[in-house]
């Protein structure tokens, strides 16, 4: 369950976790203190709680990817050390913590967290862009706040980082479903001449997770709890070959291909991207 859940971001649902993992299993981590149920049907890392523990001790607040787990948005991959934010003129506290100085209005805290708006703007200030982008989606899928709240954050934000987090607004969106969605959609920003969009509808099929119409390709993440039983197997059989009745191109990468792979993916479709747009040129000559 506890790399189950590392796979999903860190928060699942009962759902998700059935199927990689059992409920016996399940109920054994959680026993044992290794994953946490904070409310009904919401299962997370057992390292939140202490995490926000060791903020109070160091005395600051839980901020920038602690905070995020601490909402329980999905991350790319948990935090490894307490994130923590310190005023200004505090000394360096003791302990194996991710420190940040930051001199926050009580607006910007609730109860030793900071607030989702400013969360995401500390994540996306000095975080990578898959890193941030990941938060952001999160954020934006909750639906407690939404892009107004965060382009407000971000233009009130320093400035050093302030480009890099109105960046990370302007690309973030709730329809991607998780964190391998939004690493993924990164990669695919690199190959030139690719112009996908998330949650594109193809006829017939239904919702695909990247679409790019005009080169007629599908770009699909596969995740490992959409694809156990027997009955996930024959819906991704009758999506494709709809896709393919209708000549698109579908491309499936895993998840330890976006994560520990990421030139491979980038690479795949750069070569699918010339095929394609070869093809077209091709049925344009011939129509001349």
């Amino acid at each position: 369950p506890v790399q189950v859940l590392q796979r999903l971001g860190g928060v699942a649902t009962l759902g998700e976790l059935l199927g990689p993992t059992t409920r016996a299993q399940l109920a054994t981590a959680v026993a044992a203190g290794r994953v946490l149920r904070p409310r009904h049907n919401r299962y997370c890392l057992a390292d939140v709680a202490e995490a926000r523990r060791r903020a109070v001790a160091a005395g600051g607040v839980l901020s920038h990817l602690s905070a995020a787990e601490h909402y329980e948005w999905k991350v790319k991959a948990p935090s490894t050390r307490p994130c923590v934010t310190v005023p200004r003129t505090s000394r360096k506290p003791a302990g194996d913590l991710e420190l940040h100085w930051a001199d926050l209005s009580d607006k910007e805290v609730h109860r030793q967290v900071t607030g989702r708006a400013r969360t995401v703007i500390d994540c996306a200030r000095v975080y990578p862009l898959d890193v941030a982008l990941s938060v952001a989606d999160s954020a934006l899928r909750e639906g407690v706040i939404d892009r107004h709240d965060l382009e407000v954050a971000a233009a009130r934000s320093p400035r050093t980082g302030r480009a890099r987090a109105v960046r990370v607004v302007d690309l973030a969106s709730g329809k991607r479903a998780n964190p391998f969605e939004s690493c993924l959609a990164v990669l695919l920003w690199e190959v030139r001449g690719l112009e996908v969009v998330p949650q594109g509808h193809v006829p017939r099929v239904g919702w695909v997770d990247f679409l790019d119409r005009r080169l007629g390709v599908v770009v699909e993440a596969e995740s490992l709890e959409h694809h156990w039983s027997v009955a996930g197997l024959r819906r991704d059989v009758l999506r494709y070959t709809g896709c393919a009745r209708l000549g698109l191109v579908v491309v499936r990468f895993t998840w330890d291909e976006v994560m520990f792979r990421p030139a491979h993916v980038v690479e795949a479709m750069a070569d699918v991207v010339a095929w394609r747009t070869m093809q077209a040129v091709g049925r344009h000559s011939l129509r001349a």
